[in-house]
């Protein structure tokens, strides 16, 4: 008896070639194509004067100095909180549009649809539409097929080389990183990190396509928890189009329903799947059925909408004869607003923290060893390590006091100034002495609370650290 074979753990891609579209949905993506890679490209190109010592770049992230910039907000190390409270807003305006209208991030937004979207485009320009691909596809190897395959390639090449090094230059001042590149000055790293997102967008954007949505992305296996029966996401009224059929002339023509399986909806799908199956895990509710549908609808005298944004409470209803719930009534509800409470909040608190932190933060850790010294004339001195960030964009004068200043006074390591220059967003480092007079009761005291203060000698920005002063005790 034949020993059965075992089950293909692998299955091949099938190639998929969308069809040219018109209409909203189609547009919609061009729109947001277009905005947000200009966004991505463009933006470290955006000059903003930081002063002498920072690049004049409005976005930055400084891995050296482990500083964020933005325009005119600067994240420090220990301000991460900020950058925390951005992922928290992020995950949860995701949970948002999914609940409300499913997954519309991965249909308009996502990195991988909007370069897909762009290689496909490409791809369309050079070989044709769906059917002038196809057959290029089939067709055997010749001079004119190698022609265009090497031209596409070329040019997918030159965008996934333009994204990979738009990304580095986040990271350090684009002119100067840009003429580095060129004139091969530039570390390896940004070389080597260039070469890499050259290489993953070619593949994912131009060789892998759907493949990276099916098997590589979790938000599809996850996305149920978010939504319900009232989530808006795309759907085939099957109650109106069923039985389908493209003879429309036939005795029996009135008993079928809208539906005349064109194919037209399967063959603008970027996912290649038939939405009239049902609700699909590679379905990215990108609309493009939509359109496709709805023109052929209109060129037959049909109403719009046999394929359409719509809920699973809008099945029961329609079915049952009544009318379409409005829009707003899907979006409303109190899951979806219990999240836009949530991301508000966090927003609000952000903002909150951003607008009231100091352009003067000040850190004081006492000199340990030893805990103080007795000066030849009976006072004690204690040592403090003071640090003096300056997150202004010039270099700035900073003038150190103590209270209670009664029997205490203030000197510095190596001079006799009491003020000291930080430059511009940097931290300024200074050994601080503070003196207590022998007869004061701070000096004979064990313990004794004291407020080490800073203040720009120009702004008036002040800031200030609680410690201790250590005394002989009695």
């Amino acid at each position: 008896m034949a020993t059965p074979k075992a089950p293909k753990l692998y299955a091949a891609q099938e190639p998929i070639f969308p069809r040219r579209v018109y209409g909203f949905f189609r547009n919609l993506k061009w729109v947001i194509m277009i905005l947000t890679l200009d966004i991505y490209y463009l933006t470290p190109w955006i000059r903003w004067d930081r002063g002498a010592n920072m690049p004049d770049q409005a976005v930055l992230v400084d891995l050296a100095n482990r500083r964020f910039f933005m325009f005119w907000i600067e994240i420090w190390p220990h301000e991460f909180y900020f950058v925390a409270g951005l992922l928290i807003m992020a995950g949860l305006g995701l949970f948002l549009f999914t609940s409300a209208l499913g997954r519309v991030w991965c249909g308009y937004a996502c990195p991988q649809t909007v370069w897909t979207d762009l290689f496909i485009l490409v791809e369309r320009w050079i070989e044709g539409d769906r059917n002038a691909r196809v057959r290029l596809y089939n067709a055997s190897w010749s001079a004119r097929k190698a022609r265009l395959r090497v031209t596409k390639w070329i040019t997918w090449a030159l965008i996934a080389l333009a994204t990979g090094g738009a990304w580095v230059f986040y990271f350090a001042d684009a002119p100067t990183l840009m003429r580095d590149l060129l004139t091969g000055q530039a570390a390896f790293v940004a070389y080597a990190t260039i070469a890499v997102l050259t290489g993953t967008t070619f593949v994912f954007g131009g060789l892998a396509r759907e493949q990276i949505c099916i098997y590589m992305c979790p938000w599809p296996r996850i996305q149920a928890a978010m939504m319900d029966e009232d989530t808006l996401t795309i759907g085939y009224r099957s109650w109106r189009g069923e039985p389908r059929g493209k003879h429309r002339k036939s005795d029996d023509a009135t008993q079928m329903g809208d539906c005349i399986d064109c194919m037209a909806c399967v063959n603008v799908c970027p996912m290649g799947i038939d939405i009239r199956d049902g609700q699909q895990m590679e379905c990215i509710t990108c609309g493009l059925c939509i359109d496709a549908c709805d023109d052929v609808m209109a060129r037959i005298g049909k109403p719009r909408g046999l394929i359409d944004y719509m809920a699973l409470t809008d099945e029961t209803s329609e079915r049952a004869g009544k009318p379409k719930k409005p829009i707003w009534k899907h979006i409303l509800r109190v899951r979806t607003m219990v999240y836009t409470v949530l991301w508000s909040l966090v927003g609000i608190l952000l903002l909150v923290a951003l607008f009231m932190r100091s352009e003067v933060e000040l850190d004081v850790s006492p000199v340990r060893n030893p805990v103080f010294v007795t000066m030849s004339d009976g006072s004690i001195r204690n040592t403090y390590d003071v640090r003096i960030r300056n997150k202004q964009g010039g270099t700035h004068s900073f003038a150190i006091s103590v209270t209670p200043s009664d029997g205490l006074t203030v000197s510095l390591q190596g001079t006799d100034s009491v003020v000291v220059d930080v430059a511009a967003d940097a931290t300024g480092t200074h050994k601080v002495f503070i003196i207590a007079d022998k007869d004061s009761e701070m000096a004979n005291a064990h313990l004794s609370e004291i407020r080490i203060w800073v203040e720009d000698t120009a702004t008036r920005n002040r800031a200030f650290s609680d410690t201790v002063f250590n005394g002989k005790g009695k």
